[in-house]
């Protein structure tokens, strides 16, 4: 767990790079670096807690999809004067 907060940690301040506030050369190159760390730390624990994460993430990215879907209905009903507005 601690190498994943290590990795996170990491990825983060090569984003606030991305962002201009911490620049350096090989950025790029040190993001994907990093995104590959927290992938493997990730498959990792889930071996570790038993966790199919294959599955966890098509239902999350179901679930997230639905929720999308369900807001821009929302809005465009707003838009149109058919909702509420919020």
């Amino acid at each position: 767990m601690r190498g994943f907060v290590g990795d996170v940690g990491d990825l983060a301040k090569h984003a606030l790079g991305k962002a201009g506030v911490r620049p350096r050369e090989d950025l790029d190159e040190a993001v994907a670096h990093e995104l590959a760390d927290c992938l493997w730390s990730l498959c990792v624990l889930a071996d570790a807690y038993g966790v199919d994460l294959e599955d966890a993430f098509e239902r999350t990215m179901r679930s997230l999809t639905e929720r999308l879907e369900r807001a821009g209905d929302e809005q465009r009903a707003t838009a149109d004067g058919r909702g509420p507005s919020v």
